[in-house]
């Protein structure tokens, strides 16, 4: 909105100093700031109206004697709310909203926001165990991304005309030259990027700042990532595929990354409000749909790899406890718990060290990622 307003001064008045919103690193820099400064106000009214209507976190009963998780018990959740707050109004105000980019992105963040903000008020305002119905959940996640798949298979021409020659095209790490058709199976990659980077960073948001940190240092790399995408040069030199109109998606990547450290204020030990599945589902899937729309599918899994590691943990935890019991008769884990972190945990470190591990261990993904650019 203020992008619109200030190229339309700039258009009838020319004032001096208005060209410098047209500048996608300006409009960033300041949807960064506008998050921090959002999540910053809204972030203590909300966390004291989600407290006084007791709209706290519920302890589960395998939990109760790892770490200090018993403390957390009442802790308000919900508290995604805060950064969707912090990163979909600077989105608004400081990207271009007739850009497909962006109103892809939104519309992914904001579906799966209210997918868990559905969750998590049957959980803890209706006192449903279970929340929303597994199925259920994972059929919103699952027609996100149809939908976003769908969009750039059949109507390309939305993005522009390089993803129409790109359309079922990805990037692969590490090869210069080399490009990886997933032809007829792109939509179904598509829904499973999104959906598995959701429900992955759903399965992260257990210690106190550990989602929302590691999804800030993912939203940093994905920052630059989109914006070299949408830089003839860059992407040249680079030799990546130039996407016309991507370089606006780092105006949504700044504005998480702003919108992470904003609640990270709230969020670190000992944590004053929780994401909830309000915040995890929507950040991950909106980090899953990143991947898509540059075309990084492939890159995802060390971008994102605590969220991988941790998704991964869980996965051999269940079939090697399923696969023992089945030959032996007595189930036998791989873990001491999953997902990961907790594993961690019951091996007696203490939780604001393990965050901060996972942290420099996200950070060195990060960088890698930024390497397989030049590496190859």
């Amino acid at each position: 909105m203020i992008y619109w307003l200030a190229m339309w001064i700039e258009t009838h008045f020319a004032p001096p100093g208005f060209g410098i919103f047209q500048y996608i690193t300006f409009r960033a820099a300041m949807a960064a700031i506008t998050a921090l400064l959002i999540s910053w106000i809204v972030g203590p009214w909300i966390i004291r109206k989600l407290r006084e209507r007791q709209i706290g976190e519920q302890l589960k009963q395998e939990l109760q004697s790892v770490g200090n998780h018993s403390r957390k018990a009442g802790t308000p959740t919900m508290g995604g709310i805060i950064v969707l707050l912090s990163l979909l109004l600077p989105t608004l105000l400081w990207a271009d909203l007739t850009n497909a980019y962006v109103i892809a992105i939104f519309f992914v963040t904001a579906f799966l926001g209210i997918v868990g903000w559905l969750d998590d008020y049957l959980k803890v305002v209706k006192k449903l165990q279970k929340g929303l119905i597994a199925r259920y959940k994972l059929a919103g996640q699952i027609l996100v991304g149809l939908l976003l798949g769908g969009s750039i298979y059949f109507y390309p021409e939305l993005y522009g005309g390089a993803m129409e020659m790109l359309r079922t095209m990805t990037t692969v790490p590490f090869q210069k030259n080399l490009n990886f058709d997933f032809g007829i199976f792109y939509i179904p990659v598509a829904i499973l990027v999104i959906t598995a980077t959701s429900n992955a960073v759903n399965l992260t948001d257990g210690l106190d700042g550990l989602a929302i940190g590691t999804v800030g240092i993912a939203a940093a790399a994905m920052a630059v990532i989109s914006y070299v995408s949408g830089h003839a040069n860059f992407a040249n030199y680079l030799n990546i595929p130039f996407l016309l109109g991507s370089g606006e998606l780092s105006i949504f990547c700044t504005a998480l990354f702003g919108a992470a450290l904003g609640f990270l204020w709230y969020n670190a030990y000992p944590a004053q409000v929780f994401m909830g599945d309000t915040g995890s589902l929507a950040l991950g899937g909106a980090l899953g749909a990143l991947s898509v729309l540059v075309k990084k599918e492939l890159l995802l899994p060390i971008l994102g790899g605590i969220f991988f590691a941790e998704a991964l943990s869980v996965i051999v935890q269940v079939v090697y406890y399923k696969y023992t019991r089945w030959r032996t008769g007595t189930g036998k884990r791989v873990f001491l718990m999953a997902p990961l972190h907790h594993h961690f945990e019951r091996k007696g470190i203490p939780e604001p060290k393990i965050v901060i591990r996972f942290y420099i261990v996200a950070v060195i993904l990060a960088i890698l990622t930024m390497a397989t650019f030049k590496v190859r």
